[in-house]
């Protein structure tokens, strides 16, 4: 047969087969960033979070670009289109209530079974919208000779859908609407245009059955629990009351208890981390001298409240990526924007690098997502623009979380202590395993004594000089060429 000869007939016009690439292509990235919020208020968002739902969904559109193109020369494309998209629809619109309930059948417990629920319902939607590229190729190729041309141009249209899609979510969906909104148009619109193709190519009873399966995926969405109080572009958060203290009320990102605010006192500190963070900062200071703090990471407000109570005149500056957390602060923990705390959305290091030489005494780092420090606020060229911030005699404070071996915290104590004289750790006095570290890092001495007076047997401090070079090793320097930061958590934090 030569080049010229005919194949089988094209079934749909050009415009519909450029839309069908795009809309598919741009659905599959849709769920892979969706995947992802609706994990993290149970596992957090993580290196390993991250690879392994963009694994899954590359997994899946290989799947789909290589079983839909054999199953395109077995079976008449325009049979097996509509019911294809109309099936993935369907099976979009049960990924949320799948997720959830499992994700709480789960919190706190084994993370598996989440990963395995996620895996499968991530798939197979993912796999099938990936499979309408080449039957919508097998429809549109008249003769040989427009083979290379057909193909690209499908091609290239199903990435630019593919951009569109990660583009849209991250910038527009995720900030403006809630997931099970974006889960529940998403599949929506999937289930009305594959019915449309369905009921065009084979009638409407070759519909029913997918369009039944929607339907419950979209009654059990709507069922499925809801972890967030907020949706917020970065995390799911909620505010939750004290039922032991009339004005305690504890701020939840994600899976994580972030902060705890005392509406009515907040002088008041609850977790031990920031006591520590207080005892660091009254054993440099006299009482009540105001002080100019800098807060890398907002949480629920709760060292710059404290501050500004304990030392009147102190003058906060915070820098929070999440606009929504502000939100949060302001509507349900009290926080007042004012001389005193200039709040401002933005990421931390380039926070940093607009702050002027010597203008804060005070910097509290106690940024998080998840259980990490984020990485590029770990290494010697943040710790150095840091240094540069901080007048001779200030004081640099992080807060650490780390496990069993602690890779990660002797890191960033080698890290610190490339930049500052002295270093020091603060960690709870009971407890080798790991959980909330103080890191204490200044040009100045550091006044361990002092700092163990004021917090007594509840916090055990490391602070001289050859204890700290024994307890780091061999541990590596963090850079921005090199911070492995997960990688260094993640063995021990099972």
């Amino acid at each position: 047969m030569s080049e010229s000869e005919a194949v089988p007939a094209k079934g749909i016009g050009d415009r519909l087969a450029i839309a069908l690439s795009f809309v598919s292509s741009a659905s599959v990235l849709v769920l892979e960033l969706v995947s992802l919020r609706l994990v993290a208020p149970y596992l957090g968002l993580t290196l390993e979070t991250n690879t392994a739902v963009i694994g899954v969904a590359l997994a899946a559109i290989a799947t789909g670009a290589a079983f839909g193109g054999r199953f395109a020369d077995a079976v008449p494309p325009t049979r097996s289109l509509g019911p294809l998209v109309l099936v993935a629809g369907a099976l979009v619109l049960l990924i949320l209530p799948i997720v959830r309930w499992t994700g709480e059948a789960v919190r706190g417990g084994d993370s598996n079974l989440l990963f395995f629920a996620v895996t499968i319902t991530l798939f197979f939607p993912a796999a099938l919208l990936a499979a309408v590229t080449p039957m919508v190729t097998k429809l549109r190729l008249s003769t040989l000779a427009q083979t290379g041309t057909v193909v690209g141009r499908l091609s290239a249209y199903a990435t630019v859908g593919a951009i569109v899609g990660t583009v849209l979510t991250g910038f527009v969906f995720v900030a403006k609407v809630p997931t099970s909104v974006i889960v529940l148009w998403l599949g929506g619109l999937l289930v009305v245009g594959g019915a449309a193709l369905t009921v065009y190519f084979r009638g409407f009873k070759a519909a029913t059955r997918p369009l039944i399966l929607a339907l419950i995926g979209a009654g059990l969405t709507v069922l499925a629990p809801r972890p967030c109080e907020v949706e917020t572009a970065y995390h799911c958060a909620r505010v939750v009351a004290d039922p032991a203290r009339e004005g305690g009320r504890t701020l939840y990102l994600d899976q994580l208890r972030h902060s705890y605010v005392d509406l009515d006192d907040p002088t008041y500190l609850e977790f031990d981390y920031t006591k520590n963070l207080a005892a660091a900062i009254d054993a440099r200071w006299p009482a009540k001298e105001p002080l100019r703090a800098l807060h890398i990471g907002g949480g629920g407000l709760t060292m710059p409240r404290y501050l500004t109570a304990i030392r009147p005149g102190t003058q906060n500056r915070v820098y929070e990526i999440d606009p929504g957390v502000i939100e949060v602060d302001k509507a349900e923990l009290g926080a007042k924007p004012g001389p005193d705390l200039d709040l401002r959305i933005r990421d931390g290091r380039l926070g940093v690098r607009s702050e002027p030489d010597d203008s804060r005494n005070l910097i509290i780092m106690d940024a998080f997502g998840g259980v990490a420090v984020p990485w590029h606020l770990t290494t010697r060229e943040i710790v150095a623009d840091l240094h540069r911030v901080l007048t001779p005699d200030g004081l640099y404070t992080a807060n650490i979380i780390d496990w069993g071996r602690q890779a990660f915290l002797k890191a960033e104590i080698r890290t610190v202590a490339a930049e500052f004289a002295h270093v020091a750790v603060i960690s709870k006095a009971d407890d080798h395993s790991g959980g909330n570290f103080v890191l204490v890092a200044s040009d100045q001495p550091i006044d361990a004594a002092a700092i163990r007076g004021l917090t007594g047997a509840r916090a055990s401090v490391l602070a001289d000089a050859a204890e700290v070079r024994s307890f780091v090793g061999d541990a590596p320097l963090l850079t921005d060429d090199y911070a492995p930061v997960d990688q260094l958590l993640t063995p021990y934090r099972q």
